[in-house]
Order: structure tokens, then sequence, then C-alpha cells
């Protein structure tokens, strides 16, 4: 495998990955992590057709979606493979004026906060309509995006991120697959764990690890279980201190390192950048003793489409072009100060 120049080592620790449509931010706000299943209305709107949006970033650089929200936007939103529920930011939701709904459980990266919500009438997705969300909502200082798009609005849904052309096609899981080709398609299954979608053939560095794919997440974050796990078979590299903020305003210690083999099914990925921390989510889905990783953005962006099945399971990985899965080992040294986390 060729090395990959000019990654970015951290940008945002733990920001909220998503895509956006170009030219689609008529507002900036806040992304999040996840909270008890939504009460919404599934999309109505030609739910068989698959679609294609265009996609952009941010200033974090991570991708957003362009929806509407009764009529008005677009307006861009993260989406969030990681997050139970759809948040929106309260500027937002104060400029459109939402009525108050009922008070949410909100699970960040860092703690567990009563929230209050606003009821979003109706959010459209391309031609896909949700109606009926019960959002929290969350300073955009904190989010940095206009809100967050939660399996609540996609969990009918296959959702394949094309990273080298900026669209995100969503479909119906039940229909048929884009044909990719054979020689560069991995697929992996996993298993559902509270809505979340888990990997269990994977391992890093030789150990054994479960790996939550985390679209919502700009870099990967393993838990203390694994970083003990790789000490303990002397295979935990250079760390260094660092401290995250989640978009909570919680602030979580964590040790910044980097993995020299992450494997996922076939998938081989060197040298990536890891932020060791219990963080919140591993405590909710059950796994603070098991060894585990949110795979973040870091880690997909470096194949060309990157497709998850949410009800089948299922994710599938186009590695085409030359995709460079050996980054270059970062300089721990250069790492250190606060960084943003959902």
């Amino acid at each position: 495998m060729v090395g990959r120049p000019n990654v970015r080592l951290l940008a945002g620790l733990l920001g909220i990955a998503a895509l956006a449509a170009p030219g689609a931010a008529q507002e900036s706000a806040p992304p999040m992590i996840a909270a008890p299943p939504p009460v919404a209305t599934p999309a109505r709107l030609d739910q068989q057709q698959a679609e294609t949006l265009g996609t952009g970033r941010d200033i974090n650089d991570r991708m957003t979606v362009g929806v509407n929200i009764s009529g008005r936007g677009p307006f861009p939103f993260i989406v969030d493979t990681g997050a139970e529920r759809t948040v929106i930011s309260s500027e937002l939701a104060h400029s459109l004026a939402l009525r108050p709904g009922r008070t949410a459980t909100v699970h960040s990266m860092s703690e567990v906060s009563q929230i209050a919500t606003v009821v979003i009438p109706g959010l459209r997705v391309g031609n896909r309509t949700t109606e009926q969300i019960h959002a929290p909502a969350l300073s955009r200082a904190n989010l940095g995006a206009s809100g967050i798009l939660g399996v609540d609005t996609l969990q009918r849904q296959r959702v394949t991120f094309d990273f080298k052309h900026r669209q995100m096609t969503v479909s119906p899981s039940r229909g048929p697959e884009e044909r990719w080709p054979d020689a560069d398609t991995v697929v992996v299954t996993g298993r559902s764990l509270y809505g979340r979608l888990v990997l269990v053939d994977a391992s890093v560095d030789g150990q054994r690890v479960w790996v939550i794919i985390d679209t919502g997440s700009e870099v990967s974050v393993g838990n203390l279980a694994l970083r003990n796990a790789l000490a303990r078979r002397n295979r935990l590299r250079e760390i260094a201190p660092i401290h995250m903020m989640s978009i909570t305003g919680g602030v979580i210690a964590a040790e910044y390192g980097f993995a020299r083999l992450i494997r996922v099914g076939g998938l081989d990925i060197n040298n990536l950048p890891i932020a060791f921390a219990d963080v919140h989510p591993f405590r909710q889905l059950g796994l603070e003793r098991r060894p585990a990783l949110l795979l973040g953005m870091d880690a997909l962006q470096l194949f060309s489409r990157v497709s998850v099945d949410f009800p089948n399971r299922r994710v599938r990985v186009l590695i085409d072009d030359g995709a460079m899965l050996d980054l270059a080992p970062p300089r721990i040294a250069e790492v250190g100060g606060q960084r943003r986390a959902s």
C-alpha cells in the first residue's frame, strides 16, 4: 500500500461528520449524538426510489446534506449513523418558530442530559419527508451545523456515501444494490445493538474488537478496554494526553495514539489515529469492558464509497482508483490542547 500524505491528525476531535448539499447553508447550527428513540412518522414521499443528493463540507471538513423544514431551507444537517435521534440547533428552531415538544434524554459523548425538544412538522431530505419529529434543540455554537440526521430518518434505508464525487444516495433497503466492481468491493455483515450497526469481525493490532460505524464522528475513538488490552500485549503505541469537548459542553480527558493495523472483515487500514476514552456511547451500548472502536469519518473517507444498509446490517466498501489505506504514522508530539467532540 502507498503512504498517503497530508492527512489531518485531528481536526476537531469527534465532531459530527456529515454530508452537505452544495450551496445549501442558510443557517449554521448544531450537531449531536444520540438520544432515546424518537417518535417520528416514517418517510413517505418516493420511498421506493433511490435518490442521489449532492454533498459538501463544513469548516471542520465534515460532510453535510441539505434538508428542508416546513418548506424552508435547505439547511446543512450532518448525517450521523451513530445517532439514534435527529437534532436541530436551538437558533434554527427559534427562527422557524417550532413549537416545544417533550423533554428527551440525550446521550452525548460526555454525559446523559435532559434536553427540551421542538416538534419538526416535516423534515425533507431530497424527496423523502419525515413528519412530527421531536428533535432536541442544542446550541449552534456547540453543534457547528444546523442539525443532525439520526437513524430515526434512515432506519428503513440504505445510505451510500460517495466520497470521490461528494454525493450521498438514499434508497430503500429492500431494493437492488448498485453494481460495484467485484474485485474492489468488500462486504461486511454486522449485528444490531440498541439500534446501532456493530461489526464484530474486526481487530486492532491483533486485538479482537467490536466496531461501530459512526459517520457522525470526525475521528475514530477506542474505549479504555481496547487501550488496556493493547497495553497488555505491548502493542500500545506512543500516546499523548488531550481533552475533547462534547456538544453539551462536557470536557473529556483522552489519550491520542494510533493503530498500525485495523482489520474489518476483508479491509486493512494502517496507521490510523485513535483517541482513547470511555466516552458515553460505550456505556450506553454496554461495551465498557469489551474492546470497542467507534470508526469515524477519518477512516471511512479513505474509501471511494461506503454503503450502510441499516435493516440488513450490512456494510459495503468500494476500494478503487488506487485508494490509499496506508497513512503516514502521526507525529504524536504535535498533538495537544483541547479538541471538540460530539
